[in-house]
């Protein structure tokens, strides 16, 4: 498989100036950052303009209905498990290498998507993370129900801000239209909830960097005053919080589709050789990974499973390769690679 880049030498980091440290104090950046430092999260309008982000949905429509099991944008009859690709409870396709589709990468590319985390870390020496795309159906036809799963994707005993977390939203995002939900200001209390609720049972996790929070977890942030709120947008929005404010999402209940690719970027710096290297294999055999851009966790395969066996649509590459210029080659971090001498 062949990736079209522009980039061919080891790349030489600059010295970032001034990462925010998203302790809540108030700040006067005069953009989402002062909202993002106050609330945990923050939504930047127009990330992607609006015909861009209207081609990207028709391309993710129209990645659904090339499965040619069924599925109809315009029929919410074919709103079936049969009838499209595999789709967890919460909305996510993790496999047939759709992390590396050519519209996905475009769009991790958007430069006004990449410029809102080099402001956030003052680095323009960014890795992106192989995530997933998540699509959601009002009424849901026959999938599972998402009941909430209420979290935040850090491990406890790393505290502090460590990532920014991301998506990039296609659709429509209404009250109803379904979407994320945040614990809005609760990325100023993690701490202080982890010290005083630290014998609480944890929910078993498949990693450490995730946290659920119990019946008791989310009683403790209600009696310190935060609020859940659904985080409402338009088509070409990018949704931005740290990674320790609650969230979870919620399904539509109006007329809309959830259409969202989730993008995070950190500074390479915060990524070791090894990390790299991962990465790097990672990318070429088309693997996903978690929204940790240092590969933290990488797939294992592409190839997913429906009730059980092999899904007889089933691939281990993308159906479109992506075509990387200059700027998204270096967010592979395969650049950031040293050579050996």
């Amino acid at each position: 498989m062949s990736t079209t880049t522009t980039v061919q030498e080891t790349v030489t980091l600059n010295q970032p100036k001034g990462r925010m440290v998203l302790d809540g104090k108030p700040t006067n950046y005069g953009d989402f950052r002062d909202a993002l430092n106050r609330d945990g999260y923050a939504v930047i309008k127009g990330a992607i303009p609006l015909e861009r982000a209207k081609k990207y949905a028709d391309s993710f429509y129209g990645y659904l209905e090339g499965f040619d099991l069924g599925y109809k944008r315009d029929d919410p009859s074919t709103v079936k498990r049969a009838m499209l690709p595999v789709i967890n409870e919460k909305g996510m396709i993790l496999s047939y290498g759709v992390t590396h589709e050519k519209w996905v990468w475009d769009i991790r590319a958007e430069p006004g998507v990449v410029e809102a985390f080099e402001k956030v870390y003052d680095d323009s020496d960014l890795i992106v993370s192989f995530d997933v795309v998540n699509v959601q159906f009002p009424g849901r036809g026959d999938f599972p129900e998402n009941k909430p799963w209420p979290h935040q994707d850090q491990d406890p005993e790393s505290p502090g801000f460590r990532c920014l977390q991301g998506l990039v939203n296609l659709n429509p995002g209404g009250p109803d239209d379904g979407g994320l939900i945040v614990c809005k200001g609760g990325h100023k209390f993690s701490e202080q909830f982890h010290r005083e609720m630290a014998n609480e049972p944890r929910i078993p996790a498949w990693t450490k960097e995730w946290f659920g929070f119990t019946e008791n977890g989310m009683k403790w942030l209600k009696d310190h005053g935060l609020e859940w709120e659904k985080v409402c947008v338009e088509p070409g929005d990018l949704i931005v919080w740290d990674s320790r404010t609650p969230h979870y999402n919620v399904p539509p209940s109006g007329k809309n589709d959830r259409l969202a690719v989730y993008t995070c970027y950190m500074p390479v710096a915060e990524a070791s050789q090894a990390d790299l290297i991962k990465k790097k294999e990672a990318f070429e055999k088309r693997l996903g990974t978690t929204h940790w851009p240092n590969a933290q966790h990488v797939a294992p395969t592409n190839i997913a499973m429906r009730d059980g066996a092999p899904c007889p649509k089933a691939r281990e590459v993308p159906v479109e390769d992506p075509v990387l210029g200059e700027r998204a080659f270096r967010l592979t971090g395969i650049p950031y690679i040293k050579q050996e001498a």
